[in-house]
Formats: structure tokens, C-alpha cells, sequence
């Protein structure tokens, strides 16, 4: 049984703002560091075992163990229909790839999800958003991530990050954390 925990990294006011941008320049930065992604992740889940007792049907236990969270943007965002990676965008994943080889995620599995702005139809968005997801897989394979720690998918137009479908920034990467049960 898997038990599925969804982390955002937009944090605000308490905590630092991570923003990435769309083209990338001539000085490539992440837009944070290994440590800070194993920190959010390790602040954020239970990476101990655990026992717990769920009195109820498989589905109101699996309820109560699935969490609406939002996921990480890994603030990966992609030009116009493009599945091509900028330099800062590399430089990003580079880094998250650091983050969740460390130790101490060493359990931890990982959905990546590509998403789209709402410009062309359902089907070619899905398969942009896809290409993005498998683009951002290579490269963290590449880094040493192992391949059966990383589930891609696309969701095309279907989970804007604004209220505006057309905006750019739906043009993302997120990555959901998957934490087995304990």
C-alpha cells in the first residue's frame, strides 16, 4: 500500500519565495538547492515508520491516508510549446536530483506531472505536457536518480496554477512526493 503526500513550494511570507524564470540567461541559477528541497520534504512527511489502526472500509482508510495537498512545482516552466529545457531549468532539476538522492529520501518515490497553458487542443496538449514530464525524467535518471523512484504523467490543460488558462505559468513540471506505508 502506498500512502500519497502532496507538498507545495510556494511558501510565502513564513518562508522563501523560489521563482525560476521562463528564459533562461546567461548566469544559469536554481531556483533552490538540494538542501532546501530535502528540507521541505523532510519537514513535511514522515519519513520514520509508522503504525497506525484505520477502523472503517479500505476506502475510508485510503481517505484518510491520501491528503489534499498541493504538489511541489518544481518550478521547471517551459517556453511556448516546448518540451525543451532552459539552462536554468537544468540547473533546477540538477539540484532537485541532489535533494532527493540524499539519504535521508532514500524511501521516497516520486510522480512527476506536466501541465499546459489552455493554447491548442486537449489532445496535443496532453501529449505536450507529457514530453515535458518525460524530458524532466530523462535528465533526473541522467543525474542518478533511479528510474523506478520517478512516475511521469501528463495532465495537459486540466489543473491551471492561475485563474487565467492562457497564463505562462501553467507551462510547469510538478512533482509529487510518494511515501510507502510504513
Amino acid at each position: 500500500m502506498v500512502v500519497k503526500m502532496r507538498i507545495t513550494l510556494k511558501i510565502l511570507a513564513l518562508s522563501t519565495v523560489l521563482v525560476l524564470p521562463s528564459v533562461g540567461g546567461s548566469l544559469a541559477q536554481p531556483a533552490y538547492t538540494a538542501e532546501e528541497i530535502v528540507q521541505l520534504f523532510v519537514k513535511s512527511a514522515n519519513l520514520g515508520k509508522s503504525r497506525a489502526i484505520c477502523i472503517g472500509s479500505d476506502a475510508e482508510c485510503a481517505a484518510k491516508t491520501s491528503e489534499s495537498v498541493d504538489p511541489v512545482n518544481m518550478m521547471i516552466n517551459f517556453e511556448y510549446n516546448s518540451d525543451v529545457l532552459t539552462e536554468s531549468a537544468k540547473e533546477t532539476i540538477i539540484e532537485f536530483a541532489k535533494g532527493i538522492n540524499d539519504p535521508r529520501l532514500e524511501i521516497a518515490k516520486f510522480e512527476v506531472e506536466g501541465h499546459t497553458d489552455a493554447y491548442g487542443g486537449d489532445a496535443f496538449n496532453m501529449d505536450l505536457s507529457t514530453r515535458r514530464t518525460r524530458t524532466v525524467e530523462q535528465l533526473l535518471v541522467s543525474l542518478g536518480v533511479e528510474a523506478s523512484r520517478i512516475k511521469s504523467r501528463g495532465l495537459g490543460e486540466e489543473k491551471p496554477e492561475t485563474a487565467d488558462p492562457f497564463d505562462p505559468s501553467n507551462r510547469r513540471v510538478n512533482a509529487r512526493l510518494v511515501m510507502p506505508n510504513g
